[in-house]
């Protein structure tokens, strides 16, 4: 698989810069703790994104912030009030896995606070967020079930490495 994201450079007193979303993942469900990925620059989780988006329309949708919510020391926005609504009453259910770090980049035991919020994928009813498209349809797709276990089994060691800063 391709290298999907450079690694993360946290700059200390950052306050614009979260340090990770510690989501353990379990069969049915995901708890979380900590912070989340909002890039280099600004407090907006997924860039602005509408996480709900990816669930209800299939699709990466711009948010508005007239349409915001501030949950784990970020601010998530969305396209309308619904969403933002579904995703009050059930956060988890709609947060991207990994903190919002890149899937493939946690697959290699690397973390990147650069995501496309165009590149993502559902599987098992969970969002998924990556550096890019390269390699989603050629790398990814086919080998999803692999590719996940590996973040999987990295993302405890990151998350841990990443809360410290």
């Amino acid at each position: 698989m391709r290298r999907l994201g450079s690694r993360l450079v946290l700059a200390s007193g950052a306050a614009s810069l979260a340090l990770a979303l510690m989501l353990v993942t379990g069969p049915a469900s995901a708890q979380v703790d900590g912070a989340v990925n909002t890039g280099y620059f600004g407090n907006l989780a997924i860039l602005g994104f509408d996480p709900v988006a990816y669930f209800t329309e299939s699709r990466a949708v711009e948010g508005s912030p007239e349409h915001s919510y501030d949950w784990l020391g970020a601010t998530w926005q969305f396209a309308t009030a619904e969403h933002r609504e579904m995703f009050v009453a059930e956060p988890i259910s709609y947060a991207p896995q990994y903190g919002g770090f890149c899937a493939g980049g946690v697959a290699l035991g690397e973390t990147s606070g650069n995501i496309d919020p165009e590149a993502w994928r559902i599987v098992d009813g969970k969002l998924y967020l990556f550096s890019g498209p390269e390699g989603l349809e050629e790398d990814f797709d086919p080998n999803a079930a692999q590719i996940l276990a590996e973040a999987e089994a990295n993302w405890p060691e990151i998350a841990a490495g990443v809360a410290a800063h």
